[in-house]
């Protein structure tokens, strides 16, 4: 089952930018990206100088000119459901990133508009390629909404950032369930999604610089100051407090400080993205008026304080969240693409094909959940 939902975030950046030719203008990032996997679960950062040549991105369209690419260190799972408890678990194993492989595992969920990518494994380029070609192959098959289900203690920073950036690009809820962990540089994939939901544990420390020509510590300062620069930028543009690189830098990288509830909200690690959010604003402002913006935005603040309790599994967290969309009139009539919750709304899917019949115990939980955030919804 879904456990609690709570939220992390914190991100990093980017090596410096080589000053060779480009001849592929390919960027910094994407080429470290696609440097050999290194280190074990701590947070390394590659000189993109170093690194070896990018491959070409996949095509759009067609089934042909996809390069080869190897899942390292990890593994993957592709599911149409949100509960890994069903019959399915975390559904069909993908044995490789090829288009066919990715088709044929991701067509099923076409028709409930919703897939669950599980990942166990380290953050390197192969996660990065993992990430864009599920989400090139899921728009292709119009399915909207994606859930990536992490579980990761590090990797490579830059690969991070090149994931995180197609992340940004491409609608994805990112959960990291009961038991799981995204420590080191998975934080960073964590600040790209547009939400952020985390029942496991989150933890932060230091960069290690690999291919270091340093032999001081001012000389190794300066080093990865260039990177922090970038790490910073890249907090930013997700609604990070930079704070966070800040209070990475005290941690040691044989080390790891987990950051609280509290930690996560006041860093703006817990939830909706900021600056998605505004940009989301900005949008249906413009498309669907003042007043669903100003009704979205009330049902957010009583699901946060009602819904989103710890402890609460997503069952009941969803019913809490179904009883105020009622309340505050969604979805609405305009736009009902819009409405809150869109990307866990499960009312407006089909029935899994692994679901069992509806147990009325869970059923009354889930009610008994729902009853605080409905009467504070009246009261609003």
């Amino acid at each position: 089952m879904l456990k609690s939902w709570g939220l992390p975030l914190l991100c990093l950046g980017l090596a410096a930018c080589s000053q060779l030719e480009n001849p592929g203008n390919v960027t910094a990032a994407e080429k470290a990206a696609r440097a050999p996997a290194v280190d074990g679960n701590n947070m390394v950062s590659i000189n993109a100088a170093d690194a070896p040549p990018a491959v070409p991105p996949p095509p759009r369209k067609g089934e042909q000119g996809w390069p080869e690419v190897a899942l390292e260190n990890g593994k993957a799972w592709i599911s149409c459901d949100t509960d890994y408890a069903a019959d399915a678990g975390d559904g069909v194993a993908l044995e490789a990133l090829d288009r066919a492989s990715l088709d044929a595992a991701i067509a099923p969920c076409a028709e409930r508009g919703l897939l669950r990518l599980r990942y166990v494994g380290k953050i390197n380029p192969g996660f990065s390629e993992l990430v864009a070609r599920t989400a090139l192959v899921a728009e292709a098959q119009r399915i909207q909404s994606r859930i990536l289900d992490l579980d990761s203690s590090g990797g490579q920073v830059e690969a991070a950032i090149v994931a995180g950036d197609r992340i940004g690009e491409s609608r994805w809820t990112i959960w990291v369930r009961e038991g799981s962990v995204c420590h080191s540089a998975c934080v960073f994939v964590l600040a790209a999604g547009d939400n952020r939901l985390v029942a496991g544990k989150v933890g932060i420390h230091r960069m290690m610089r690999i291919s270091s020509k340093a032999t001081s510590r001012a000389e190794l300062n300066r080093e990865l100051q260039e990177v922090y620069d970038n790490v910073k930028d890249y907090l930013q543009r997700n609604g990070v407090a930079v704070g966070v690189a800040d209070l990475m830098m005290t941690v040691p990288n044989r080390s790891l400080r987990l950051l609280s509830a509290d930690e996560l909200r006041q860093f703006g690690l817990d939830g909706t993205n900021a600056v998605q959010d505004d940009l989301e604003r900005i949008k249906q402002m413009r498309k669907c008026g003042d007043d669903f913006v100003r009704r979205k935005d009330a049902f957010l603040v009583a699901f946060d304080q009602e819904c989103k309790r710890e402890g609460s599994e997503l069952e009941a967290v969803t019913a809490c969240g179904q009883a105020l969309k009622q309340r505050f009139g969604f979805p609405d009539e305009t736009c009902p693409a819009e409405s809150p919750l869109s990307e866990i709304d499960v009312s407006t899917l089909l029935p899994s094909p692994t679901s069992k019949s509806q147990d009325p115990l869970a059923e009354r939980t889930a009610s008994e959940a729902a009853q605080p955030a409905a009467e504070a919804a009246e009261r609003n």
